[in-house]
């Protein structure tokens, strides 16, 4: 186990290296950048003073060296902690995102614990339940959270709040809490606000696991070790707990890789519909004005929590389901 981890993690180096290259190429294609862009604005305005902040820029974060040398220092700067500075907030990278870091992983938090605690129980009625009512009409709800994009359920919960209401159901706390320091009653304003976007945010992964822990129950529940179990007088309780879930546990444990990133990326279309205050919007902004240390940085936590995302997804597995192995070969 110690070796395979350790074959891992040296892995993990070189496609760090590959993704921040790839990273770095990406934001670097569109013609422009961020200054080039305020050079512009502040010409379209009459004003002349900004460009000597931005030249300024250019030579102390060397914008005015070849690629090559700006994605050495940038790579360099991020092993020892440095994300750069933002040019639009004008404020360092760390900063930002560590602002709205909170935040984002309370609903990423809890959207993953609502997911696997209505996902579980339902795939596992209809995997025992097979073409059963209950079944049908739980297939039907799955199909159509799969089905219905979350940014259009978001927007259908705005209206309806709005109309049957009178109230918004934006955001994450109550006004008079934003950029304030946390208190009980800002604790329990975020609760009060949380199960909007936990409920549209989960609905595709919860359709998505349900299905998928049904197919694989299924699967499992027809193999012969489980109808030797039966046809020796072990409950059906203890039948299907012993092995058969157990087996089909792994698209949980695999979803690890998927489900790390999303504390950064935080489901950003329906962040940004429900003014939601997380990392989402500040990536998705990040893009569009160019804002190279910025995006570059949060692409870059997105590469780093798959990879390990993965790794633990595949370590668990390995403890989980005994017929996977860390090394290749069969065992005699």
């Amino acid at each position: 186990m110690i070796s395979y981890i350790v074959q891992r993690i040296l892995i993990m180096v070189p496609t760090l290296i590959g993704i921040s290259l790839i990273t770095f190429i990406i934001i670097q294609l569109p013609p422009g950048d961020f200054l080039s862009t305020m050079i512009a604005e502040c010409e379209a305005q009459g004003e002349s003073s900004c460009t000597e902040q931005v030249e300024i820029y250019r030579q102390e974060f060397g914008l005015d060296k070849p690629m090559w040398q700006q994605y050495i220092v940038w790579v360099s700067d991020l092993m020892q902690g440095d994300m750069g500075l933002s040019f639009e907030y004008n404020k360092p990278v760390n900063e930002i995102i560590g602002e709205s870091l909170m935040l984002t992983i309370i609903v990423a938090g809890v959207t993953i614990l609502f997911t696997w605690a209505v996902a579980f129980p339902i795939g596992v009625y209809s995997a025992t339940h097979q073409y059963s009512w209950g079944d049908h009409g739980l297939t039907l709800i799955g199909f159509l959270g799969l089905a219905t994009p979350n940014f259009l359920l978001a927007l259908l919960l705005l209206f309806l709040a709005n109309v049957w209401f009178g109230t918004s159901i934006g955001g994450l706390m109550d006004p008079q809490y934003v950029d304030q320091p946390w208190t009980w009653g800002k604790v329990v304003s975020v609760l009060e606000h949380l199960w909007i976007p936990v409920i549209v945010i989960g609905t595709s992964g919860t359709a998505g696991l349900i299905r998928r822990l049904r197919a694989n129950l299924l699967d499992e529940l027809q193999k012969q070790y489980v109808v030797t179990a039966r046809a020796k007088g072990l409950s059906p309780g203890k039948a299907l707990m012993k092995y058969p879930l157990r087996m089909a546990l792994n698209p949980f444990i695999a979803d690890i890789g998927n489900l790390l990133p999303q504390v950064i990326s935080g489901a950003v279309i329906v962040s940004v519909v429900l003014s939601l205050p997380t990392t989402g919007p500040i990536l998705l902004r990040a893009l569009q004005t160019q804002d190279m240390y910025l995006a570059g940085s949060f692409l870059m936590c997105l590469a780093l929590l798959t990879v390990i995302g993965v790794l633990i997804s595949d370590l668990l597995l390995a403890v989980l389901d005994p017929r996977i192995r860390l090394a290749g070969g069969a065992s005699k």
